[in-house]
Parts: structure tokens; sequence; C-alpha cells
């Protein structure tokens, strides 16, 4: 198969703890160097804590795996410094259509409306997204990184965890203040310390292929303006692209010509690479249906008999929707898919996960440095738990649609695709996959209810919108400027005087206003004042992950400090 990249090889480094009488302690162990696992320890290392990560293999993932990375992603990235790389490497996008046969039956745009740094979403095949994380923690002095390192026991306490890791020169031990375990679906940490995960097995199987395709060149004469960009006999019309050019959207079929009875989706991807998913069906052979011999014709079918392409990558998965029913076991606390998973309909696995890790950088940094009690950990059980409810609902009821379990299940399904070709009220039934969207925290004990009325939806636990600004004359955007900050924000519309109260961490004042008096960031289109509806006098409390957590029509330092220690979990009573 032809491969469009480079799979790097990291560097092996015999592990300095060998021989030694006693293991080192270390104040966060984090385990699995994917996606989640590095999120989280570039976020601690970036917050000033020593974190070793440890992970058993030497590369980056196989095959395009988690391609679409979501807005709320895009901005947790950006402050982990390396968003702007996904963006200029992935393929952007914001509108999906759905098809039903060769007609389009639904289609959405992830973002409507202007005034937004990053876009709705961008597709970039997992590797990428690793290897940038990778060079990321590279960076950070802090961040200890062992490839080839296999923790093979764990053995949780009052006051930490023990490790043992095996390596090419032998095992050693480990001492843990706290766990990370990031270490995938099948979280061998996880069963080892027998804990349960809950959930639904779907019974199908789907095909991966990553294609490699050039853009079809036009034949002689004649324009492909108005071509499908699949090109063949089964195509559906190309919905107002150039010539030559292939639209960078989200398109899924339902029963379509080249693939009958069943479902596909089609993704593009950086270097000319498409991720197209077949259904298959739970009796398929997946050693048999991954063969070229299989692939080869399912592809031309669709694409039609002149499109020339090559096979980069191929696979068959199966998925289900579970969590663990816990995400904290004392010291130990599970993160991505080690504590939760969903089907890929929707793209709310990695998404999820990198939240996740957003979530319980901040709240673990304030623990270790005595800011705040152990109980704050649990808010991030209690927060991502309700994340995850809320993706396994959505995840679920898009598989339920995609897959229909049983034959009336599926004549109401194709009765609701059928009636969407004509009539409104049915395209919002239609479900080839509810994208992701940020979770908003509004029953977090964290939050401090309003008292006065607000419009918009900037409610406390809700993730901050963004919107350009001036800072210093200078042109920026509202979550990037906040960000740079790195701890709790008081946002503060006008100037009215303000004198900030005593903090046990630190709060900082930024105000926002329609010129750059005071020192204020100038809210250059207005959007900031009409998200989160900022009247002069307004203020907001934002949480480091930039979440709001309180907001008030006027400026009280008592309610200010208030807040801030309810954020920091000094109301709640369990450890």
């Amino acid at each position: 198969m032809l491969s469009t990249y480079t799979y790097p090889k990291f560097d092996y480094r015999r592990p300095p703890e060998l021989g030694e009488a006693s293991p080192r302690r270390h104040p966060v162990v984090v385990v699995g160097a994917g996606p989640i696992g590095l999120a989280a320890a570039i976020d601690l290392a970036q917050r000033g804590l020593p974190v070793l990560l440890l992970d058993d293999d030497d590369t980056v993932s196989l095959g395009s795996r988690g391609v679409c990375y979501a807005k709320r992603t895009l901005e947790v990235l950006d402050r982990l410094g390396c968003g702007q790389r996904l963006v200029d490497k992935g393929v952007t996008w914001n509108v999906g259509r759905t098809f039903f046969d060769t007609d389009e039956v639904f289609h959405f745009n992830l973002q409507p409306e202007a005034g937004h740094q990053r876009p709705g979403m961008i597709n970039l095949q997992q590797y990428y997204l690793e290897e940038f994380l990778v060079q990321r923690a590279g960076e950070l002095p802090n961040l200890d990184l062992r490839w080839r390192h296999k923790v093979i026991r764990v053995e949780p306490h009052g006051d930490g965890a023990t490790l043992q890791v095996e390596t090419a020169d032998g095992v050693f031990g480990v001492e843990a203040d706290w766990l990370l375990v990031a270490d995938g679906a099948r979280s061998p940490i996880r069963r080892q310390l027998g804990l349960e995960i809950e959930g639904q097995v779907f019974h199908d199987r789907f095909l991966i292929a990553d294609v490699v395709m050039q853009p079809p060149r036009p034949a002689q004469g004649r324009s492909h303006a108005a071509e499908s960009p699949l090109g063949g006999q089964h195509g559906v019309e190309d919905p107002g692209v150039g010539a030559g050019e292939w639209p960078a959207e989200r398109w899924f079929w339902f029963d379509p010509p080249f693939h009958r009875g069943q479902s596909v989706l089609l993704h593009k991807q950086a270097d000319q690479v498409w991720r197209i998913d077949f259904q298959l069906g739970w009796n398929a052979d997946p050693d048999e249906e991954k063969k070229p011999e299989k692939v080869i014709p399912r592809i031309r079918a669709m694409l039609g008999p002149e499109r020339e392409f090559e096979l980069e990558w191929v696979s068959v998965y199966t998925f289900q929707c579970r969590r663990m029913p816990q995400f904290r076991h004392g010291p130990v606390l599970f993160i991505g898919d080690a504590a939760h998973q969903v089907s890929p309909f929707g793209a709310r696995g990695a998404n999820s996960g990198i939240q996740d890790a957003d979530n319980l950088g901040w709240k673990l940094q304030a623990v270790i440095r005595g800011e705040a009690p152990a109980a704050l950990l649990d808010t991030y059980a209690s927060e991502r738990g309700a994340a995850a409810d809320e993706n396994i609902l959505n995840s679920t009821r898009s598989t339920d649609f995609i897959t229909p379990k049983s034959a009336t299940s599926k004549l109401f399904r194709n009765a609701v695709l059928g009636l969407a070709r004509e009539h409104a009220f049915a395209r919002a039934l239609v479900n080839s996959g509810r994208l992701s969207v940020p979770t908003l925290a509004l029953d977090s004990p964290l939050n401090t209810p309003d008292d006065e009325a607000f419009e918009g939806w900037m409610v406390p636990g809700a993730p901050m919108d963004d919107a350009p600004v001036a800072v210093d004359g200078r042109p920026g955007w509202l979550l990037h400027e906040v960000a740079a900050g790195g701890g709790f924000t008081l946002l503060v519309f006008g100037g009215a005087p303000i004198e900030l109260p005593d903090t046990p961490v630190p709060l900082r004042l930024v105000r926002v206003g329609t010129v750059a008096a005071h020192g204020a960031w100038v809210d250059t289109e207005g959007l900031v004042a009409r998200r989160y509806d900022g009247r002069p006098g307004t203020c907001y409390l934002i949480r480091p992950d930039q979440h709001v957590v309180a907001r008030w029509r006027r400026f009280d330092a008592s309610a200010v400090q208030a807040a801030l220690a309810r954020a920091l979990g000094r109301l709640l009573t369990t450890a």
C-alpha cells in the first residue's frame, strides 16, 4: 500500500532508575502517550508541574483513526501550543451533507456565524495530531516522556500509587502521588484493577479505507464544475464546486447505489487522503474484508472506473458506547477512552478525551499546590461523567438510526429519509451523527448561580465563546488573550473602578470596552458584549479551562471571593 506519511520512531532511553534501592517518587505519572495522555501531560507541565509520561510503544498511531477535531478541541489545543499547526495542516470544514440514495435530504453548518478564530471542524489524520503533541512535549523540560516503558502492575494506596514498569533493560518501580490512566479503550490498568466499564456493544462492522486520490482533471472540452467529486455513474451532484475541486465537507449516504442496503461516510483529510467508511454488517469477516481484492472493488464501485486511487490504510472496526461508573479511584484518575467510549459517528471520542484533560489539569494543579481540597478532583469525575453520558446518548441515537436493529426500525428510518426529501419536519429526524459540541457543566457544584437576569447562553458552566478583540492596538481573539493568564480571570465590561480582593489563587483582571481606556481590550465588532450580554459593569469569573463559573451585573468583592472559593471546591465536603 502507498503511504503519504513517514512514521517516526522515537528513541528508547535506558531508565536511570534501574538498580536503585527504592523507587523514585513523582507528583504526577501519566500512562499512555496517545492524544489524551499527551494533552494531559502537556497541560500539567505548562502549569509548572513535573510529569512522567510512559508509553509501551515508540511511534504514533497507525492510520487515520480519530480524524475530526472540533472547534472547542482546537481552542484547547491552542492553549497547549499546537492548535495552529493542526489548522494549517488539516482540512477545514463546516458543512455536512446527508444523502438517501442519490438525493440530498439534510445538511448542516457547524459555524453559521462569523467572529470565531477557529472553524467548526478540521479533518486531520491522528498520526499528525500525535506527532505535533510529541514535538510540543519535547519543548517542556519538566515533561519526561519515556518510550517502550510498559506498565505491568499498579498498586494504589492511601497516598498515591506504585507502578511496576517493564523495559528492554529490566523492570523498575515508580511511586506516583497521582496517576492519570490514558491507556486506551482496552485499558490494561483498568482491567488489572478489576474496575468495571458498563454500556452497549453494537453488533455491526465498518470498513475504514484511507484512500489517496488526486483531484480529477477535466476531460478535454468540458468542465467538472457540476460533476460529482466521486466521478462514477453512482455519484451525486457536486454542490457548486469549481472545476477539478472536491468539497471539503462531510458526506454521508444511506443506501447509495454503489453500496446498497448499507451506509457510507466520506471525509477529506490532509495530503489528498480521503477517509471512506463502509458499513459491512455484523456477519462480515474482518480478515477477509481487509484484503485489497475485497476493498478495491467497493471503492471502484463508488468512484467509477476512471478515477485513480491507491490504498494507504485499511481496517475493520466494531464500536461500543460504554463508560466507567466512576472516573476517579482515589489517586488514580481515568481519562479518554480508558474511562468512556462512543461510536465514531459524531466525532465525540478524541474530542471528549481532550476536554477531559483540559478539565482535569487545573484542578490537579490546585490540589497539588494546596490551593484546593482533593474533593475538587471529584468534580472532574462528575463534570466529565455528565459529558460522557451526553456523548453516549447522542452516539447511541446516531448508531441506532444508522444501523437499525429490526425490520420495523429500518422501515421507520427509511420513511424518515424519504420524507426528508420534501419536508422540513422530517429533516430534523435524520441522524447520521450529531457532531461533537462542548458540554455545558450546568449542574457543576463549582458554579455560582445567577442572581440577576442575563440573555444568551454564557451561563455558569458554559465554555467561553470567542470573539475578535484588539489588545494594545493589535488584533487578537478573546480566548487566546484570556488563555495568556493561565489561571482564573475576572472579565469586566467597562471602566468602573475595581479593587480585587485577596484571593487564594492568582486572579487576573481583564477589562473589555468599546475604546482602549483604562487598559481595556477593545471589543472591535461588538461581539463580546453581544455574546456575553456585557452591559457596563458586568463581570464574569472564568475558570482556567475557560468555562464561565459565575457572573454579576456589578462588581462585588465579597461575591467574587465566595465564588472563587466555591470554584476551587472549598465548599465540597467529600475527599
